[in-house]
């Protein structure tokens, strides 16, 4: 049982939180309904994350046994049958899906887009160079959509914009820790690595890290943003932005960190304490001047 919650991992499920940026932003955070019906999704999403994650060490199998950090996972190392994790699989797929469709049936179908994206990816995908960023950023797409969804809330092209290229700057800059670590391994790890090298992701993450600091920014003072919040205040918010991205970069090629940015955002205290206060403005700014 132990082996099969590793495999879930469930450290990763920081990523579904994204769910709750269409809750926040909706300045519904405090409506408990919609609380309670945006936490079922988060739930439902990592469930279903984690029976894609089964999946991709399914698949990955003998790529893992190469990565000195990936080879101790339970599947990798033998610890968990094959029989056991397809089982887990199946399982959380239906459960995940079962919740999804009581709550409603358009999460259902975003749902479902996410799961087929995924697996798609874990297939062929993430073996074409470029695309496969775009489909890991999408991921995180699909769930601020579906956390819009389920409270059934329009979602701001503007808030997408930013969320797609944060997510870019993510997942470029666990390609880049990949490369470095491995060096010369690894393509026997990945082999869409040998597609890259560090100078070319170097220049894509200064592409999208300018991008996303001139889009938040344009956000937080957008006629759009400010009719709907009654507020320009949100550009306060700006500085908390522009050094939690400044501070992973600092991580990435300072530290060689940003394999895991879901463990490396947990464990870095400056990191950790500059997401909190960004959270606790920008509820401030939303919620209690009115």
């Amino acid at each position: 049982m132990v082996n099969v919650i590793q495999s879930m991992r469930p450290q990763q499920w920081i990523k579904n939180l994204f769910i709750f940026a269409a809750l926040i932003f909706s300045q519904n955070i405090l409506n408990l309904p919609l609380l309670l019906k945006t936490g079922v999704a988060f739930v439902a999403f990592c469930i279903l994350s984690s029976s894609l994650y089964i999946l991709n060490d399914l698949r990955d199998l003998e790529e893992d046994r190469h990565h000195p950090l990936k080879s101790r996972r339970p599947i990798a190392s033998g610890r968990l049958k094959k029989s056991t994790a397809i089982a887990a699989l199946v399982m959380l797929g239906l459960l995940g899906f079962l919740m999804s469709f009581i709550l409603n049936l358009n999460f259902f179908i975003a749902a479902f887009i996410y799961y087929l994206l995924q697996v798609a990816y874990s297939v062929r995908l993430k073996r074409v160079v470029i695309l496969d960023v775009f489909i890991i950023a999408a991921g995180f797409l699909i769930r601020v959509v579906a956390g819009g969804l389920v409270i059934e809330v329009e979602i701001s092209h503007w808030l997408l914009i930013c969320t797609a290229l944060l997510a870019l700057f993510l997942s470029m800059s666990k390609r880049r820790h990949e490369l470095c670590l491995l060096e010369e391994r690894a393509i026997n790890h990945r082999s869409i690595l040998r597609e890259y090298n560090p100078y070319l992701l170097d220049q894509m993450i200064g592409v999208v890290t300018a991008s996303t600091v001139v889009a938040y920014s344009l956000y937080t003072v957008s006629e759009e943003t400010v009719a709907k919040f009654g507020t320009s205040n949100l550009i306060i918010t700006v500085p908390f932005v522009l050094y939690g991205i400044f501070r992973y970069l600092y991580l990435i090629h300072q530290r060689a960190k940003g394999g895991s940015p879901e463990i490396l955002i947990i464990r870095d205290k400056p990191l950790l304490i500059d997401i909190f206060l960004w959270i606790v403005s920008v509820i401030l700014i939303l919620y209690v001047r009115r």
